[in-house]
């Protein structure tokens, strides 16, 4: 059967609400201001093609165009440009100085104006952006216009979006796909915040154009309230509460300097590698901690790349951990700001990839890894890639910092667009000292890491422990099972091994874990990462299914292999 000829199935989640956008609450919760208009919603967008253009309707921002729910359902091609327009009024007490307009992610070239005005532009789809727009705003009815390119370009970050989308390769997105809002600020402005947990304090570095700044932190025992000048100040915490799965405690903060205000949070953590026992392990806050993850490649029935409303995320995280999971392996993907607040506030720690760039090679990069050949591969680089992919590396960096939740990146996943990597590896560790690196992941691995990982599909589960890093299982599983009513592709299946029931596929990942993962941890193992969280498209091996309608699997079952895991945990690492 040709491809062409392949059933697919619209699935409906149970996020959506009658075609209208859920995305008003305020999207960036680690930098809030009272200042706030979404721009989500109804925009026009057209697509110009030849110097022509065509209206196509309405869009529901912040959907993609190829996704249902964006009401266009069209996919944008290589010689075409989307066109969004919005029309919008200000109210008479907004303008305190300068209205910034905000992005949350736009894929993957964005060129903005204000009434015909050129405001500037944005390379890259994973990122967030803003810009003033004060000079070209008028009184009354303002019109943003946001003109949009993606030609899948293999040197940006791009992850499973493909043209010829089936397997393990999904349907490509273009446009906006987070949030929109404006925010109006003084001439002097908080322009970041950077928080540094201890055990028992936080360090804030902030930049604005004003010396003088009041920091109030709210705890149970009452406000902590400090003054300081310059951008940087370490303030002790009394009785310290720390960050963890079982108790994501975390502290509130008003931030104040001139006229500007801004609230913030943070969790006290830390996250470092260590030996127990003489045996290499990941420590959260000083202690032995094992990590029991899935992976979670962020895609929607809905959405594609957003769901319906930020309920999408919540129910993912909190299904999940009633599944016993207390982390989530980010595949590829980097979320609204929203996912992880939403980790940090219910307790669900983040393993990071960055997005991959580069052009993926099945035969290097799968199959013969996949069969044991798993050293000596690296992948040449253009100058044009390696600035982009370390730059938008950076920014990652940078734009996760303070999330309590995000405990460890993944560099290079599979060798998928590797170079370089003991070099990255050094840069990016210095960049930021407080996580966990993973520098590559799965196999063809170099030097420079901090942990041995692992992938191991198609066999039995045999690892081998490092004498010096933490071992950790980062891919493994992939079972499939497939839910009448509830799958994607009517004719075609996608998974590493099926089972024809929940009850079965229960059972075959009980005896995954007891058989197999337990043995590995009471060898030394402190992660591990099942795929995967949910269905997506044609991959039927998620613990639930693509609409999320369906839990494939028992919850007492999940229970039982997470106390078996953690209990051989405890007794290999018991001080």
């Amino acid at each position: 059967m040709s491809r062409k000829n392949i059933r697919t199935c619209k699935l409906k989640t149970p996020f959506e609400n009658n075609g209208e956008s859920s995305w008003a609450e305020y999207p960036r919760p680690q930098l809030k201001r009272a200042s706030y208009i979404s721009l989500c919603g109804k925009w026009s967008l057209s697509v110009l093609k030849n110097n022509t253009e065509e209206a196509l309707g309405e869009i529901t921002v912040p959907f993609p165009p190829e996704s249902r729910i964006s009401g266009i359902e069209r996919e944008l091609l290589p010689d075409e440009k989307y066109i969004y327009r919005k029309s919008f009024v200000l109210p008479d007490d907004f303008n305190k100085g300068h209205i910034l307009i905000n992005f949350g992610a736009v894929d993957c070239f964005a060129e903005i104006r204000i009434n015909e005005t050129p405001i500037g532009g944005h390379n890259g789809g994973y990122i967030p952006f803003c810009f003033d727009i004060t000079s070209a705003l008028k009184t009354g009815e303002n019109i943003v216009e946001v003109i949009v390119t993606d030609t899948l370009d293999t040197d940006f970050p791009y992850g499973k979006q493909c043209r010829k989308r089936g397997g393990m390769w999904y349907t490509p997105i273009s446009g906006i796909w987070q949030a929109v809002w404006l925010e109006s600020v003084p001439e002097n402005y908080i322009k970041s915040l950077k928080l540094t947990p201890s055990l028992d304090s936080i360090t804030i570095e902030t930049e604005s154009g004003i010396a003088e700044k009041n920091v109030t932190i709210h705890t149970e025992n009452g406000d902590i309230k400090e003054s300081f000048s310059g951008n940087k100040a370490c303030i002790k915490i009394p009785s310290p509460v720390l960050w963890s799965p079982e108790n994501p405690y975390l502290y509130s903060l008003t931030l104040e300097c001139g006229e500007d205000r801004i609230e913030s949070y943070f969790g006290l953590r830390t996250i470092e590698t260590g030996k127990v026992n003489n045996t290499p392990c990941i420590l959260l806050n000083g202690k032995p901690y094992y990590f029991h993850g899935l992976l979670d490649q962020g895609y929607y029935s809905d959405g594609i790349y957003t769901p319906a409303s930020p309920e999408g995320y919540l129910w993912d995280i909190k299904e999940m951990k009633k599944l016993g999971f207390n982390m989530l392996r980010k595949h590829i993907k980097i979320e609204p700001d929203l996912f992880y607040y939403y980790c940090d506030k219910y307790g669900m720690i983040v393993f990071q990839d960055f997005v991959n760039s580069g052009k993926y090679n099945f035969l290097i990069d799968t199959a013969l890894p996949t069969i044991g050949l798993k050293k000596g591969i690296t992948h040449t680089a253009t100058k044009r890639r390696k600035s982009i992919f370390e730059d938008t590396a950076r920014k990652t960096i940078s734009l996760l910092y303070n999330h309590p939740c995000v405990c460890y990146y993944t560099i290079f996943n599979e060798g998928w667009g590797q170079y370089d990597a003991d070099r990255i590896y050094e840069e990016l560790k210095k960049l930021d000292p407080t996580r966990i690196y993973d520098a590559t992941s799965g196999w063809f691995t170099e030097k420079k890491s901090d942990v041995k990982s692992e992938h191991i599909y198609f066999r039995k589960i045999k690892l081998k422990a490092d004498p010096e890093k933490p071992l950790v299982l980062s891919e493994f599983g992939g079972y499939s099972c497939k839910i009448e009513n509830h799958c994607f592709n009517l004719d075609e299946n996608y998974g590493y091994k099926t089972f024809d029931s929940p009850k079965s596929l229960s059972a075959g990942l009980s005896e995954l874990y007891l058989s197999e993962i337990v043995p590995a941890v009471e060898q030394g193992l402190c992660a591990d990462v099942l795929t995967q969280v949910s269905d997506v498209e044609d991959e039927t091996n998620g613990l639930c299914t693509y609409d999320r309608q369906v839990i494939k699997v028992e919850e007492r079952t999940m229970k039982i292999i997470a106390k078996a895991l953690n209990k051989a945990f405890e007794k290999k690492f018991t001080v």
